[in-house]
């Protein structure tokens, strides 16, 4: 597609020296992405079979969530065997191809490393728990209990409950920031150092132009292993024993930032690779700079800034986009609105109100940010979070906090590619999760032709991005605007465009200062001929305008 006569620039963009600024990138989860053996489970033949659906948004890359083989406790972010591929999945020869024919169609890949904690299957943890002489004895987190046998300290697990396990084996508590049977890694050990960058090589070797680090915020503590202080409250009731603490000491240690450093150099050494981490709890918006400051560290980082926000509005944007002003050694930021870990955006945000309407204005505004950009499956077809019953749970924190959550299952639900189809054509048998009847309504086979639907708008809207190095890679100023309109400016060289969204339920009467052309909208002509703009934006509406130079 053209915008203003210009071509998309996501292929040329994908070959410089740093393909990955700005970059477009699909998140798949590949449990639920499409199923290609009849077994209910989504694996990566079943990605490779539907990559040219990728591959025709127009983004950059994909991310996928865990392969690796694992017990799945909690669905392969508790991995077993680093260097494998889980049965389920399929195999190493299937990854191999899957890398070929992302690369064939122009699509970098990037996947997830797991170096915070394993699973308590994995052969590191056998040995460490066998005995504390063992050769892998130091290689977790192990500590005697206090006098009166309770757990060494009080720092508590994300998904409920103490961060810590007795194993008879030992006479000692185990750390674990997760599930129990994701024990943490003892990220202060040179051998472990060691052992994750060989697996790192392992992946280069094979082709991955890139590494999604979950959880790298976890992955040292204080070993003093100081008591966390209490949290305050802040406005809002603690839902987990997690929230009642400042996690200060059981994450964040400074020396990462040495590891990190060792995983950059070793990335630089086979050329431009793209690091990303997940910064979740504690600081994030520090912990995201630290990471990224530089030329030493890691490309970029994101947080869950987007990913936990009840609703979208002016003041949320202000405060994440301003943090990032592109001051002289400042990383690189990553946005996410939807991914595998939090509830569905259009389901938080739209409040009831015109979903598709919604949908199209939060995939134009998120292709306007100044970052890169993650796109989570189904979010270019404006999926809503799904109704999962009781009976049909599989995520362990769903299970435990039900009714008062609405969990991750919602967000992971089967991609539904043919509308009327069984299981939406994900599968021939049912699924691991259930494909919620709207879902099927909106799926691709439904959209793929239709001028006006969420998706056509999605390709547009990544087309634009890839068109204008300015959205891609230029700096961002807020405009004065009445609220729930946000306004601002994005300019690289001489190129200016002003990207508008009225955030609200209602109709806006607002006009800006200077003449413009839009280039892309929400709603109505996507070029419009005429410099002056209605002086009504309508509500849930955007658009993307080209300003004098």
């Amino acid at each position: 597609m053209n915008i203003l006569g210009r071509l998309p620039a996501g292929a040329d963009a994908c070959a410089g020296a740093e393909w990955w600024r700005g970059a477009v990138i699909y998140q798949i989860y590949p449990r639920s992405f499409a199923d290609s053996n009849g077994d209910g489970v989504g694996d990566l033949a079943g990605i490779i079979a539907h990559l040219d659906h990728v591959a025709s948004l127009g983004v950059d890359g994909i991310w996928l969530s865990p392969f690796f083989q694992s017990p799945m406790k909690d669905f392969g972010y508790d991995v077993s065997d680093y260097r494998a591929v889980d049965p389920i999945f399929g195999s190493l020869d299937d990854f191999d191809a899957l890398v070929a024919r992302a690369h064939a169609l122009g699509l970098k890949v990037v996947i997830d490393q797991v170096y915070s904690h394993t699973s308590d299957e994995h052969p590191w943890f056998t040995d460490s728990r066998s005995a504390r002489g063992a050769a892998k004895s130091d290689w977790y987190i192990w500590a005697d209990a206090r006098p009166d046998g309770t757990p060494p300290n009080n720092w508590q697990s994300v998904f409920g409950g103490p961060a810590w396990t007795w194993d008879a084996r030992r006479r000692q508590y185990y750390l674990h920031n997760f599930l129990p049977g994701q024990p943490q890694l003892n990220g202060h050990n040179p051998a472990v150092q060691d052992a994750l960058l060989d697996v790192a090589r392992f992946w280069l070797d094979r082709g991955v132009d890139g590494f999604r680090l979950d959880a790298i915020n976890f992955a040292m503590h204080d070993p003093a292993l100081t008591d966390n202080p209490v949290a305050p409250l802040a406005g809002q009731p603690h839902t987990r024993p997690f929230d009642f603490q400042q996690h200060i000491h059981n994450q964040s240690h400074p020396d990462i930032l040495k590891f990190l450093g060792r995983l950059r150099a070793l990335l630089d050494s086979y050329g431009m690779r793209f690091t990303v981490a997940e910064i979740g709890a504690g600081d994030a918006e520090r912990e995201m700079k630290a990471f990224t400051a530089g030329d030493g560290l890691l490309n970029s980082a994101y947080g869950f800034t987007f990913l936990n926000a009840l609703t979208l509005d002016p003041p949320l944007l202000r405060e994440a986009l301003g943090v990032w002003r592109g001051s002289e050694g400042e990383g690189w930021p990553s946005w996410a609105f939807s991914n595998h870990d939090a509830p569905r955006h259009i389901s938080r945000w739209h409040q009831g109100l015109a979903r598709d309407a919604f949908a199209r204005m939060t995939l134009l505004l998120l292709m306007c940010l100044r970052g890169n950009v993650f796109l989570y499956q189904g979010e270019e077809l404006g999926l809503p979070q799904a109704h999962v019953p009781f009976d049909r749970l599989q995520d362990p924190d769903a299970i435990a906090n039900w009714p008062e959550t609405l969990g991750r299952d919602g967000a992971r639900t089967p991609m539904p590619w043919v509308g009327g189809a069984p299981h939406s054509g994900f599968s021939t048998v049912e699924p691991w999760l259930p494909v919620d009847p709207v879902h099927d309504a909106l799926a691709v086979d439904a959209q793929h032709a239709k001028p006006e639907s969420t998706l056509a708008f999605a390709r547009r809207a990544v087309a634009l991005r890839a068109a204008y190095p300015a959205l891609r890679g230029g700096s961002l100023s807020f405009a004065d605007a009445p609220e729930p309109i946000i306004a601002f400016e994005r300019a690289a060289d001489v190129e200016r465009l002003l990207c508008v969204f009225n955030l609200g339920a209602d109709d806006m009467a607002w006009q800006p200062a200077e003449p413009h052309w839009r280039i892309l909208a929400t709603s109505g002509a996507d070029m419009p001929t005429d410099v002056t703009p209605p002086a009504i934006l309508p509500a849930m509406t955007g658009y993307v305008a080209v300003l004098p130079a």
